[in-house]
């Protein structure tokens, strides 16, 4: 009697919930070879609330504002909801860490929800809909 290996596989990825356990028994005349297993992620869904849309953080790299693309996929959630509720208006609020002068974060996390708010503006969301402001580390996220 031969005991077949088995594999099991776990799969993440940002702004999706974790894979279940994937257990794969590789057959006797296909060990060894190469194999793929398709994993299906399910999208986290923002929650919608009377006074807010609650997403996953969106961060930053350290000392820049631009939008990274997990974020960008985050904030591609937020259109969606946009979308679906035309009468929603949005106020982005930014944070840093507590590094830094007070001064300098509030430009960085000013920058970082001008450039969320551009990011949702390019796609398709009015300029009036979309507002924001940075709140340096009076409120941190990441200490």
């Amino acid at each position: 009697l031969k005991c077949l290996p088995v594999y099991i596989s776990y799969a993440t990825k940002s702004g999706y919930e974790n894979s279940n356990v994937y257990k794969v028994e590789i057959p006797e005349n296909e060990f060894g070879q190469d194999m793929a297993v398709g994993i299906t992620l399910k999208p986290i869904v923002p929650i919608i609330t009377e006074t807010e849309v609650i997403l996953q953080p969106i961060y930053f790299e350290f000392n820049k504002s631009n939008i990274t693309s997990d974020g960008a996929a985050e904030l591609d959630k937020l259109v969606a909801v946009m979308n679906e509720y035309p009468e929603m208006v949005i106020f982005a609020k930014s944070h840093t860490d507590i590094r830094g002068s007070d001064s300098y974060n509030i430009k960085l996390s000013d920058r970082r929800a001008k450039s969320t708010v551009q990011y949702l503006i390019s796609k398709g969301v009015a300029k009036e809909r979309i507002s924001g402001q940075g709140f340096g580390k009076s409120e941190p996220k990441v200490a």
